[in-house]
């Protein structure tokens, strides 16, 4: 087979079960996403209800869950949630990772499931990431849904040969012989007071790697659906969680639900301008969004929430509509997601846009332990008031 096509196939298509569940895509907005991905999903993920586009337009948001219904539940027990109930649903999937055993994890993400599962399906590891990243891998390869945690994204470095060359390629290199339905997560971002080591954002890292997919989680609704997602797809799947979002409490549904790894979620309607942020960021934008709003402007706010490959279609109506465009996010601006995402939208939207897109991020320094220092290498919410104030006063 020809390299060409082989390189299309670097990505396992969506099944019936997997993350895309009911959600359907066109086939413009999936090549587009498959390019950033440098593979090709599958015709039964690429026809998109119609009713995604107009709910982008029309600026529709709807609430996952009524207020007398569901139940309250912090975002770690909701990961966790999620990660109960595929392995109740699926015995191959199981759990690696230091101390996520009868410890629990060191952000308790899988507590009560050794007990739950016993210790081989829940298999504490030494201190050594290369080792049961690979592991994971291996046992992927041969038929297991494995979820790796790293108990700090940072100290996955370690493992970076193993995510880069083995999960994201193997599928490719092996020509098509193996699927490797790996999840990969663990707690990242900056921290308080975590220190440089501790304070890492991976997914600039990650993100050019061929083969894997990225998400981020940012509310404990999103977060449960996301895990299950990335348990069922085919693809190795690296999933964000923040340090400081694992205590933010949410109602979520009673039934079971599952979400599309390749779509962003529109946060709040507007018709000024577009912010795109994710994980952390997206509150810290909901927060400036209420002075905005005081102030008499109507910000439209996307957690893009799929790292990689972007949801370019719910991205580009969105664009449409303001012609205006701010990215936020945590991420280092040197060759972080914003700088991908930004290059991105001019290469598809210019001629949509009444300015350049902005992006507010973190500056490249590592992060101080110092807290006044720390806070100020990440972006406030005090500055993404004063540079949406200033595009739309025209004043950049």
């Amino acid at each position: 087979m020809a390299a060409a096509a082989m390189a299309q196939k670097v990505l396992v298509p969506c099944s019936s079960s997997s993350s895309c569940g009911k959600v359907q895509f066109s086939p413009s907005r999936v090549h587009t996403q498959a390019i950033a991905f440098g593979g090709e999903l599958s015709q039964s993920s690429s026809r998109k209800n119609k009713s995604l586009a107009l709910k982008a337009v029309a600026g529709e948001t709807s609430a996952p869950v009524t207020a007398k219904s569901g139940h309250e539940i912090l975002l770690f027990d909701a990961l966790r949630e999620g990660l109960e109930e595929e392995m109740a649903r699926d015995p191959t999937v199981c759990v690696m990772g230091e101390d996520v055993g009868h410890y629990g994890g060191s952000y308790k993400v899988t507590k009560g499931l050794a007990e739950k599962f016993g210790d081989l399906r829940v298999l504490d590891t030494p201190i050594c990431e290369n080792s049961f990243t690979g592991m994971g891998i291996g046992a992927a390869m041969t038929g297991l849904r494995t979820v790796v945690e790293g108990m700090n994204m940072g100290f996955l470095l370690l493992a970076y040969n193993q995510i880069s060359n083995n999960a994201g390629m193997l599928h490719y290199t092996s020509g098509g012989q193996f699927k490797i339905p790996v999840v990969i997560r663990g707690p990242g971002g900056v921290g308080k007071q975590l220190g440089a080591e501790h304070s890492q954002r991976l997914e600039s890292y990650f993100q050019s790697v061929p083969g894997l997919q990225m998400v981020a989680c940012s509310t404990p609704y999103n977060a449960k659906g996301l895990m299950k997602a990335a348990i069922r797809s085919d693809n190795p799947v690296i999933l964000y969680e923040h340090v400081l979002l694992y205590n933010l409490k949410e109602r979520i549904p009673d039934e079971e639900y599952v979400l599309c790894l390749e779509e962003a979620e529109l946060v709040r309607p507007g018709k000024d301008i577009t912010i795109l942020t994710y994980s952390r960021m997206r509150h810290f934008v909901l927060q400036a969004a209420k002075t905005l709003v005081e102030r008499g402007y109507d910000p439209e706010i996307i957690d893009i929430r799929s790292l990689k490959p972007f949801d370019l279609f719910t991205i580009g109506n969105s664009i449409k509509k303001t012609h205006k465009v701010l990215i936020v996010e945590e991420c280092m601006r040197t060759g972080g997601i914003g700088a991908s995402l930004r290059a991105a939208i001019v290469d598809n939207f210019w001629d949509f846009l009444d300015g350049r897109p902005e992006c507010l991020s973190s500056q490249d320094v590592p992060t101080p332990y110092a807290a006044t220092l720390e806070d100020a290498t990440v972006v406030q919410p005090a500055q993404i008031i004063v540079k949406v104030e200033q595009m739309l006063q025209g004043l950049i």
